[in-house]
């Protein structure tokens, strides 16, 4: 036997915390990834504002959740193809705060670099519901399999994955509170 000690990566439920510096090892890359998290993050926090404020630029004042506008109904009324029917059952006051709770909740989780495994995984299903219901390969686009909800989506994959929120984020504090958990 050797007297020399073989380095060891921490691995899942060893305990160790892992940073983004162990993932992504270019400091330039590291930031890169930190302002891709925070303009997704700026993307879902401006339409729950836009939404709920009608600040005129997607909703218009008329229509905004303060004065009594609807969301998710008004986005539901008009899908048209396959899937028209099962989004039927989100056309409702619930569906309404079930879609700008996440909106808020996806935005701020990726503002602030904590949560980004919940983000990711709570935005890819909205995404993911959203293409559904826009979907290319029937009702028409531009690309008729790929568009954007599926660059947002793995924006929000390539986050969690990377722990970019610990890079101009609270990434580093919020992994001391829950570690490598879920919440991470």
């Amino acid at each position: 036997m050797s007297s020399t000690t073989k380095s060891v990566a921490p691995t899942r439920g060893s305990g160790a915390v892992r940073h983004q510096e162990q993932v992504v090892t270019s400091g330039g890359a590291r930031r890169v990834l930190a302002v891709a998290r925070i303009t997704i993050g700026f993307t879902f926090l401006w339409a729950f504002v836009d939404k709920t404020f009608g600040l005129g630029f997607a909703t218009p004042a008329e229509r905004a959740w303060v004065n009594g506008g609807t969301p998710a109904q008004g986005f539901i009324g008009g899908i048209e193809g396959p899937f028209a029917g099962f989004f039927q059952m989100f056309a409702n006051p619930f569906g309404d705060v079930l879609f700008m709770v996440g909106l808020l909740g996806i935005g701020v989780a990726l503002i602030a670099g904590a949560g980004l495994k919940i983000a990711a995984v709570t935005g890819t299903l909205l995404l993911a519901f959203m293409y559904l219901a826009e979907i290319p390969w029937i009702l028409g686009g531009n690309n008729p399999v790929v568009d954007s909800h599926w660059h947002e989506a793995l924006l929000l994959i390539i986050a969690a994955v990377t722990l970019s929120g610990d890079t101009w984020g609270v990434g580093k504090i919020w992994a001391r509170i829950v570690g490598n958990s879920w919440l991470r």
